[in-house]
């Protein structure tokens, strides 16, 4: 069979295939779904949910900074300088353990990947079933209601739907769908049932266009931290080749070193300046972070989040789902009339409505299974449940038009007239719905006309707390995670609710339809924590309000109402067991739908993101320290004072080694700032004493002509005693095992002075460099420690100057 790449992935060559109108009550045969895969009409994309095991080969190992290693390793070998390549092996070492570490995650991703993948309900042969999105092909009858996004083009066939095309257009009102209108895939259903036939699948449809435009911008879709990187890998790529070039230049003709000597220096300059291992494992890291979370049944869509997760101090959560069972039980039906409206009669009523049909949401599924009488009421026509609107609507032969839903939606500027009713089921923590005549034909999307309506009964709904959810908001509050709690619910009933689950600051809620302008929203975060009567763009405008006031916001959600939401907030996470739309936007899926999860997933953001944060404080110190030498030698000429193999055995006990256990520690610190900014504060102090206490080795070598020979000695001791100092300042808090991490490099590194001389290229001192060592060995603690002093200087005078500007702003906005 011919085949044609798409993406980066191979398909079935397209073929041309006829216009083709499949009945929508029997769909397609499995022998024309045949034919339409082998011709190429999948709605296979091409592009694999996440990279192949080719291409993690080929990133880790095909790079720049791996080409210059390749380069210098020849050099030293032109150069016979043997012993100097141990660099190499290192790096091939990082790169063969990341890879196979970055394979293994991908590969237990991958799985989850697959058994979390919703199907989408298929007409074939007359028959529904369920069929994963890549393998429909055009032509094919789906089954679309509320909260299922629409994963290729199609056209209404029968039926009518409510379809929100924000996430692709912008455009936030539902827009109805009829039989004949188009749907353009990325978009999802807010309400309504209907059949519609794919038009247009894989590649041509109008989501997989945006996305591959998406992917060709790829900085648009890299972490801070991951862009960070990239810039740093970019500027030391920049400067690596001349500041080498110039160097050998001015080692082997201006000071008249031998080649090999010369060779050996300039290559150990460079290999300082690359952050070799740093990149990779940063990667590494949130791969494996990936995999964890994926034991655990967290599947992560998008890497980024992880150090989203590090950073979060506000999470917004739902009532229903969240902090309570999904499942709903009515409790009681409470007649407002008796006299007038019987509950015989209201019974029948609610049979007829929620009787027959498939419900849409947990709060239907409890209507239908408490009212599931036969009725011989005949229904003409049905409005489907907005979560804009909050109700839903049907007409009966001889009855007229009922509507259910929350009672200040309905009422309007009437709900007084019941709200004494309400109020004490609100404050048991109950939902309450209103049932309703209304007097003329209800517009879908539109608010009702509250004199139309008559009020008939409440019916009280309830759902348990979850046994798991106060422990849960207690780790948070201890984490310095604040609590939102945002719901389409009355705003008594979800804060008599968060308060049982033990929220913070439960109390003080707010009633989302008085929000009208900016500054509403801005001011209501800012003094409250329950929202209640939020629509699904409050939502949105409320995670909007959130972030300007400068927090991280990350949100938990399951319904359709909850996806404006998930895709405004810095990280969205969804329930797997709510609808396929929320889980298709958000960076994380629960696949146990259980809220008990979260601690272990914000825990596991914060560990990886602070343990990078350590190693790269490790490997930026000493590429500072060797760019500014390499600088300096550059100017002054003088002898370039370490080796190749000498920088190889720092790093293994400075930085390589302690990263690696450092990286598999617990951290549960919110991370704050920014990440190289962070990174540079704690690298610098490290880098400028190694700097400093060199440049004063070689000033005595060169003032006194004292041997060159013995320098590399000298300097690689100050070096290694350097480096322990800025792992000692990256080990706190100390800990029994941080401790015996850090005793074990120190006695490691002197061990290879004693050991192993001969094979490191050590020589013995005499007196006078003897001396120097020990001068300027007792000196390297007190500059290092200057130096520390001094950038906790500079952090408290811009401490200082941001408060005094922040309360500047705040003068000058009460003046306005």
């Amino acid at each position: 069979m011919a085949k044609e790449k798409r993406g980066s992935g191979e398909v079935p060559l397209r073929q041309t295939l006829a216009p083709y109108d499949p009945d929508p009550e029997q769909g397609l045969t499995q022998e024309q779904v045949k034919v339409r895969l082998e011709a190429g009409w999948s709605n296979d994309p091409g592009d694999p949910p996440s990279k192949t095991e080719k291409q993690i080969i080929k990133e880790n190992t095909l790079t720049f900074f791996n080409l210059i290693f390749v380069i210098l390793a020849v050099l030293l070998v032109v150069a016979g300088s043997y012993k100097n390549l141990m660099f190499l092996v290192i790096a091939i070492a990082n790169t063969c353990i990341g890879t196979v570490q970055e394979i293994r995650s991908k590969r237990t991703v991958d799985k989850l990947t697959l058994v979390a993948e919703k199907t989408v309900k298929t007409l074939r042969d007359g028959v529904f079933i369920g069929v994963r999105p890549s393998l429909l092909v055009r032509d094919d009858i789906i089954e679309l209601s509320a909260g299922d996004q629409i994963c290729a083009d199609g056209v209404v066939r029968t039926g009518e739907i409510q379809v929100n095309e924000s996430l692709i257009t912008g455009e936030a009102d539902a827009i109805i769908k009829k039989p004949g209108d188009e749907l353009k895939s990325g978009s999802f259903v807010v309400a309504g049932r209907s059949r519609a036939q794919l038009t247009q699948v894989g590649p041509d449809a109008f989501a997989a266009k945006l996305s591959a435009a998406a992917k060709k911008d790829v900085h648009a879709t890299q972490s801070e931290m991951m862009r960070s990187l990239d810039r740093l890998i970019r500027v030391v790529g920049f400067a690596l080749i001349p500041v080498g070039c110039i160097l050998f230049y001015r080692q082997f003709k201006g000071l008249e070193m031998h080649f090999t000597t010369s060779i050996e220096t300039t290559v150990a300059a460079l290999i300082g300046m690359i952050p070799e291992g740093l990149y990779l494992l940063t990667s590494v890291a949130m791969a494996v972070s990936a995999m964890k979370l994926a034991q655990k049944r967290v599947l992560v869509q998008d890497m980024n989040c992880i150090e989203t997760l590090a950073r979060v101090d506000v999470l917004c959560v739902d009532k229903t789902g969240t902090i309570t069972e999904s499942k709903m039980e009515v409790q009681d039906l409470v007649p407002l009339d008796p006299e007038k409206d019987s509950p015989e009669y209201l019974e029948q009523a609610l049979s007829a409505l929620y009787s027959g049909e498939e419900p849409e949401n947990d709060t239907g599924k409890a209507m239908a299974e408490r009212f599931s009488k036969a009725d011989p009421w005949r229904c003409w026509a049905r409005i489907p449940f907005n979560s804009q609107t909050k109700w839903s609507a049907a007409q009966f032969d001889n009855e007229g038009w009922f509507v259910v839903g929350a009672p200040e939606f309905i009422l309007g500027y009437k709900y007084e007239s019941i709200s004494n009713s309400v109020a004490p089921w609100s404050s048991l923590g109950c939902r309450v719905l209103l049932v309703a005549q209304y007097n003329q034909k209800p517009e879908a999307n539109q608010a009702l006309d509250p004199e139309a309506v008559r009020p008939m009964a409440l019916v009280v709904l309830s759902n348990r707390v979850r046994a798991s959810a106060p422990a849960t908001f207690r780790y948070f509050a201890k984490e310095g995670v604040s609590i939102r709690v945002i719901s389409g619910d009355n705003p008594m009933t979800v804060s008599e609710v968060a308060r049982r689950a033990g929220i913070e600051g439960a109390e003080r809620y707010m009633d989302a339809t008085r929000l009208k302008t900016r500054e509403d929203f801005d001011e209501a975060v800012k003094n409250c924590v329950v929202f209640g009567r939020v629509t699904p763009d409050n939502k949105k405008l409320l995670i909007q309000a959130l972030k300007r006031a400068g927090h991280t916001v990350a949100m938990t959600g399951d319904g359709v109402n909850d996806v404006l939401a998930l895709r405004e907030a810095d990280c969205g996470i969804a329930m797997a067991s709510g609808s396929q739309a929320a889980s298709q936007v958000s960076q994380l899926v629960l696949l146990k739908s259980d809220f008990a999860a979260m601690p272990n997933v914000v825990a596991e953001g914060r560990r990886v993101i602070n343990n990078v944060q350590r190693a790269a404080a490790l490997f930026l110190a000493k590429n500072i320290f060797s760019l500014l030498l390499a600088l300096i030698s550059i100017a002054v000429v003088f002898p370039y004072p370490v080796k190749p193999i000498h920088l190889s055995m720092i790093s293994a006990f400075t930085i390589g080694i302690p990263s690696f256990f450092l990286a598999l520690e617990g951290n549960r610190e919110r991370v704050k700032g920014r990440f190289m900014a962070g990174v540079l504060r704690k690298a610098f102090p490290g880098g400028l004493t190694n700097l400093v206490v060199i440049l004063m080795a070689v000033a005595f070598v060169v003032e006194f002509q004292l041997p060159t020979e013995q320098l590399y000695t000298v300097c690689t001791a100050l070096m290694s005693l350097t480096g322990l100092l800025v792992l000692y300042q990256v080990c706190k808090p100390f800990t029994p095992q941080r401790w015996g991490l850090w005793a074990a490099m120190a006695l490691a590194s002197v061990l290879c002075f004693f050991v192993l001389p001969e094979v490191l290229e050590f020589v013995v001192l005499d007196k006078k460099m003897m001396l120097v060592l020990m001068a300027v060995f007792l000196m390297t603690p007190t500059v290092f420690l200057a130096f520390q002093r001094l950038f906790d200087l500079g952090d408290l005078l811009h401490d200082k100057i941001k408060k005094r500007l922040e309360e500047r702003r705040k003068l000058y906005e009460f003046e306005e």
